[in-house]
């Protein structure tokens, strides 16, 4: 197993609970952050741009990075939307038995 730590960005906190709720129910990732408000600054189609937007931070695995991306394709508001995905190198060896196994395919769900 490959635990992922996931951020994107969202513009608001509707949003960003509604992805964060479709990642969940989907088994997509074992738990998403839903953070407070921050300022980003970047240049988008050559002018600078400025905008409050709502982090996310999704812990996720590896194997369900594809879902994810297909979630997040699916319901963000944005053009290109921020994905980034960090391997997690090192964690408590509980929590990423807990984040594997609320990651997993259950059929009966």
């Amino acid at each position: 197993m490959e635990p992922l730590l996931i951020l994107t960005n969202l513009p608001d906190v509707a949003n960003a609970e509604k992805l964060a709720h479709a990642l969940i129910e989907r088994r997509a990732a074992a738990c998403v952050n839903v953070l407070a408000a921050c300022r980003s600054i970047y240049r988008w189609q050559g002018a600078v741009e400025a905008a409050d937007e709502i982090p996310l931070l999704i812990k996720t695995t590896a194997a369900n990075y594809p879902l994810v991306e297909e979630i997040v394709r699916a319901q963000h508001p944005y053009d290109v939307p921020e994905l980034i995905a960090l391997p997690i190198t090192h964690g408590l060896p509980a929590y990423l038995g807990w984040l594997a196994t609320e990651t997993e395919k259950h059929d009966q769900e």
